[in-house]
């Protein structure tokens, strides 16, 4: 699909354990991209690893740390030779309750992981692009970003945010060489839905049979991350035809 426009890149991919992130890790390694496989499930991530080849690189990390964060990249950077060309800020997690009934700990545990951890990763990825003039950051959005449900009172606003914090990447690095794009999918059926299903809260949901395949989403990250260096795609919208 991208020809050679990937190979020999490297790329560093969040919540890879599985879902968006493991579906984008295969198709980028295919593409002859060296993977760095980041999420907690160190186990995981090393069977992808191995699934993998081609110098893929398992990498355990709680993205909710900075200090972790820090560390991680760095570690990358050294195993790859300098920082990587593709990030994919992909980790996240949804669950649902009205706001009457959420707890601190479920908001303050979807901001951190879906809008504060991708700031983490975009501060200590973007100096080294901005340094040799190129790079990519892939922020993987929602169609939560810009639409509003019931009982969704954590996840959408932070993928609000999110949306916001990319549209503020994408100005701030325009005519640097960065390439900034948020990719919104509609429902995706990944295991981020089974808990959710499994106690029946699906009222306002659609069915898993209808949702899009991460591979899907995948496809669609190779299509952005293959374009020409003089080309940046700002924003691209999925859903299921």
């Amino acid at each position: 699909m991208a020809g050679d426009a990937l190979l020999g890149k490297t790329a560093l991919v969040t919540g890879a354990s599985r879902g968006i992130g493991a579906a984008a890790a295969r198709a980028l390694a295919a593409q002859g991209v060296r993977v760095a496989l980041v999420s907690r499930s160190a186990d995981t991530l090393q069977t992808l690893a191995a699934e993998l080849g081609k110098g893929s690189l398992a990498a355990p990390c709680d993205v909710t740390d900075e200090t972790a964060v820090r560390h991680v990249v760095e570690h990358v950077t050294r195993t790859f030779g300098g920082g990587p060309d593709i990030i994919v800020n992909n980790a996240g997690i949804f669950r649902i309750a009205p706001l009457l009934a959420m707890s601190d700990a479920l908001f303050v545990e979807t901001m951190q992981t879906n809008l504060i951890a991708p700031f983490f990763l975009i501060r200590a990825c973007l100096p080294a692009m901005h340094k040799r003039g190129s790079g990519h950051i892939i922020t993987i959005g929602s169609i939560a970003d810009r639409a509003i449900m019931p009982e969704n009172g954590a996840y959408s606003p932070a993928k609000y945010g999110l949306r916001a914090m990319h549209e503020v990447l994408r100005l701030e690095t325009k005519g640097s060489g960065v390439r900034a794009t948020l990719i919104s999918p509609g429902a995706t059926d990944t295991p981020i839905w089974d808990d959710i299903f499994a106690e029946n809260h699906t009222r306002h949901l659609p069915s898993r049979d209808i949702m899009m395949t991460p591979a899907a989403v995948a496809d669609a990250i190779v299509y952005v991350a293959s374009q020409p260096q003089g080309v940046n795609i700002d924003e691209l919208r999925l859903s299921r035809s």
